[in-house]
């Protein structure tokens, strides 16, 4: 009996790990212009990089027609992909988008 709970409990563990990890793909933009800017271009890069982010904006991610937030451990991770399209290997609670690895999308 104590096999079969302890079965039934890591099966469902391993569905519940599964269904909360997400591959995300978008493009790193700047808390203040958010999805203004969603595609890669000098413009957007200058004002994404060197304004907005330099200035002390958090980075967020636009993907499709969402803006989500990065979870405290993330931004860092997020602020080197700055004004880049990105792949995320994480997970999204709400609004907000925890990284476990970030890759320049190909």
């Amino acid at each position: 009996m104590k096999k079969m709970a302890l079965g039934c409990f890591l099966a469902v563990s391993a569905f519940s790990f599964a269904a909360t990890a997400d591959q995300i793909t978008g493009y790193v933009s700047d808390a203040h212009c958010g999805a203004k800017h969603h595609t890669v271009s000098a413009a957007n890069t200058k004002c994404v990089k060197d304004m907005c982010i330099n200035g002390g904006a958090d980075p967020v991610l636009v993907s499709g027609d969402k803006v989500l937030k990065f979870d405290d451990a993330s931004k860092d991770k997020a602020k080197a992909f700055a004004a880049k399209n990105v792949t995320i290997d994480g997970s999204i609670e709400g609004d907000t988008v925890k990284v476990n690895t970030i890759d320049e999308a190909k």
